[in-house]
């Protein structure tokens, strides 16, 4: 046996609004989190900085750290994957690093693992990490780094 259900569909117009901006208020919700996160992640990423790592990180979003093992420089540029660069003798990339830590993290807090990694245990650090390439830098880019 069926039986209809017979509704007026302003009903059906109301529940489904009242849906869109439910889903609407949740997104908004975990975007403000997401993004207050972030915030403290950077603050306290800058709290860890020299300041002339501050300075580079407020120009150019990223900071330069020295390896405690080997003594290469390394860039660390903001985000969260492929963002550690070896460094040669003229500060032009030479080659990439990818490691991360566990967990869902913001940029800000990625960025200080990978910078206490680098300067406390490089060995260890570049052990689990994926090398990537790094493309060449155009003569007239090179010029003004």
């Amino acid at each position: 046996m069926v039986v209809w259900l017979t509704v007026p569909a302003s009903w059906i117009g109301r529940a489904a609004l009242h849906l869109i901006h439910a889903v609407q208020a949740a997104q908004s919700r975990r975007r403000a989190r997401f993004e207050s996160r972030a915030v403290r992640g950077i603050t306290l990423l800058r709290e860890w900085l020299s300041p002339q790592q501050r300075q580079q990180l407020e120009c150019f979003n990223h900071i330069e750290v020295i390896g405690c093992d080997s003594g290469k420089s390394y860039r660390i540029q903001h985000g969260v994957c492929q963002n550690v660069l070896e460094l040669d003798g003229d500060g032009c990339p030479r080659m990439g690093w990818c490691f991360i830590p566990e967990g869902n993290l913001v940029p800000g807090d990625v960025m200080l693992a990978q910078k206490i990694a680098l300067e406390t245990n490089e060995r260890r650090a570049l052990a689990v990490a994926k090398q990537f390439l790094v493309p060449p830098l155009l003569p007239h880019v090179a010029a003004t780094t």
